[in-house]
């Protein structure tokens, strides 16, 4: 029995296959259209997971789209008519739901079928119970509590529940106008960062600043019993105006949501091309530090009420790894999952999940202990294509190229590192990678100035062993998928400066042999070189999405000032 997931007309468009209740490939829509959190049918993700599993469309037994045009239909309507939305927000949104609907018509069309022809039976799935089920369903946990908090999907912010095996049954809700997700975007908007998914960036600056705007911006967020929360809508305009998004074929977009109200307790609003200052940085501390203090009053309820140690976290807000490294601090759960794709792409997984789990009603198979599920290529198709644009390259022994590699890394250079199968989500995994080595002080400089070309206060991640990270952190857990924040200890602060944020922290990746063999490898001979088990590790891009195939690498590597590129098996060097 074949599933085939999507998340369609929303940011970051994704698709999944599962046969018999396995994943086989996923993978964002951004990744083949190469432009970043990509919004619409996501047609090409479709047809490379039906190529993976060897299969065309008209085989597809289910597909579970994670929206529902239906799902508090009349709070919208309510809504538009209270707060007298504009006729062409009304009509916006309108035109959006209806793709929804017709969601069989774009099978037909894109794939070219009969009407008869497709056999599938189309499953629409609420927007947080896909991200519910992708968090619970894939975890290690036959019972658990489980969030989901994003900034809106289906006329919802937020939604906690109780996961028992193959069931998850919703507890309470947040709906809209309250968004927590909404909140940090109104807040990065005013920071002059404007684009969709730009709240990552806050975060990476609010240890530069200091909480001195903690009690203005608490004005913004009420904190209720229950574990509930709501705005203060004055400082909003989404009530009143609604938000206009541009979700089809292309960047999605959202028109900024924060109100005059706001500039008069802040001060002006930056601009996008404005030097950040002090205040702005305090600011986004003060930001993230509100933003967590809501999200551990949910937590801290959930947990009370539940009475479980284990939390399944998926949605927008999940992608925030400075507040999930610090929940087994400030709660008392005591393990956390978070799947690899906690973001709207992993609602692709979650709708298919929900479908085979709670409405099928199968038994829950393995759990997603990785997220190495997209494009894969032979050194057959790295060689042919190397002689195609006479590329010199070496293919060396195995003992030479992991010689040759870590040689490259301690001399200080910078390695494009493109292996096996690129990963689902919006992290870079050890498979489409760049890699530096986290001693040098200058990595930093190096890879932001001349490689990524972003901001300077943007910190790089260090990828480690598994078995070295209570040697390496003061906390020690699994962190498969780089989405938590630790203390680095600190008189191991000084060894690894370069992926050493200014608090002292790192978003780490703990690395097995299991999971990731080649790059437990490399990473195993760079500490057996050097003392430390460590490797910097940033998404192997520029600007763009993470690269997908072996001619995006070449590409980005050909117009950066990488020293060294890693194809598979193959090394090419300048």
């Amino acid at each position: 029995m074949y599933i085939l997931g999507i998340n369609a007309y929303h940011g970051d468009s994704s698709a999944c296959i599962y046969k018999d209740g396995l994943i086989i490939a996923a993978s964002e829509e951004e990744r083949f259209t190469r432009i970043k959190h990509w919004a619409g049918f996501p047609v090409l993700a479709i047809k490379f997971c039906l190529a993976e599993a060897g299969i065309d469309i008209r085989m597809v037994d289910h597909i579970a789209i994670s929206r529902d045009p239906k799902a508090n239909f009349s709070k919208k309507v309510l809504t538009a008519v209270k707060n007298r939305l504009s006729l062409k927000n009304i009509v916006d949104r309108m035109r959006n739901l209806q793709k929804a609907k017709s969601i069989q018509e774009e099978f037909i069309n894109h794939f070219e079928l009969k009407p008869n022809e497709l056999k599938a039976q189309i499953h629409n799935v609420e927007h947080h119970r896909s991200h519910l089920a992708s968090a619970f369903f894939a975890s290690p946990y036959s019972e658990s509590a489980i969030l989901s908090i994003d900034g809106f999907g289906d006329f919802t912010s937020t939604m906690t529940a109780i996961g028992k095996e193959n069931k998850i049954e919703v507890i309470d809700t947040v709906s809209y106008p309250h968004s927590l997700g909404l909140f940090y975007t109104a807040l990065t908007q005013y920071l002059g960062f404007p684009h969709y998914g730009d709240e990552y960036k806050i975060m990476g600056l609010a240890p530069y600043g200091e909480t001195k705007y903690e009690a203005e911006l608490q004005q913004l967020v009420r904190l209720k019993p229950k574990g509930l929360f709501e705005l203060d809508l004055s400082y909003f305009k989404h009530t009143k105006k609604g938000v206009k998004m541009v979700w089809e074929n292309g960047v999605p977009a959202m028109e900024s949501v924060f109100s005059e109200k706001l500039c008069k307790l802040l001060g002006e609003a930056r601009k996008y091309d404005e030097p950040l200052n002090q205040k702005h940085k305090d600011i986004a501390a003060s930001v993230q530090k509100v933003a967590e203090n809501v999200l551990f009053h949910i937590l801290n309820h959930l947990q009370k009420f539940t009475g479980l140690d284990s939390i399944c976290i998926a949605g927008g807000v999940a992608q925030n790894s400075v507040a999930n490294g610090k929940i087994r601090f400030f709660t008392k759960f005591k393990h956390v999952y978070i799947p690899p794709a906690g973001h709207d792409a992993g609602t692709a997984i979650g709708a298919a999940l929900w479908v085979y789990n709670q409405t099928l009603g199968f038994e829950r198979t393995e759990p997603m202990a990785h997220g190495y599920l997209g494009s894969h290529y032979s050194n057959a198709y790295i060689e042919n294509l190397l002689k195609q644009r006479n590329i010199e390259y070496l293919k060396p022994s195995e003992d030479e190229f992991f010689a040759s590699v870590c040689d490259c890394l301690t001399k200080d250079g910078v390695v494009g590192w493109f292996q096996g199968r690129a990963e689902f989500g919006p992290r870079a995994l050890g498979n489409r990678s760049i890699l530096a080595d986290p001693r040098n002080k200058s990595a930093k400089e190096i890879l932001n100035s001349k490689i990524k070309r972003r901001e300077s206060f943007r910190p790089f991640a260090p990828s480690i062993l598994k078995e070295f990270v209570s040697d390496y952190f003061e906390a020690s857990d699994d962190v498969p998928f780089m989405e938590k924040v630790f203390k680095i200890k600190p008189e191991k602060q000084p060894e690894i400066p370069a992926v050493t944020h200014l608090d002292g922290t790192g978003r780490l990746q703990s690395v097995t042999a299991e999971h990731n063999p080649k790059y437990h490898k490399l990473i195993s001979r760079f500490y057996e070189q050097t003392g430390t088990p460590i490797l910097l590790n940033t998404s192997f891009n520029e600007n763009e999405p993470i690269v997908n195939s072996p001619q995006e690498a070449l590409d980005c590597f050909l117009r950066t000032k990488m020293d060294m590129l890693v194809l598979g098996d193959i090394i090419i060097t300048r």
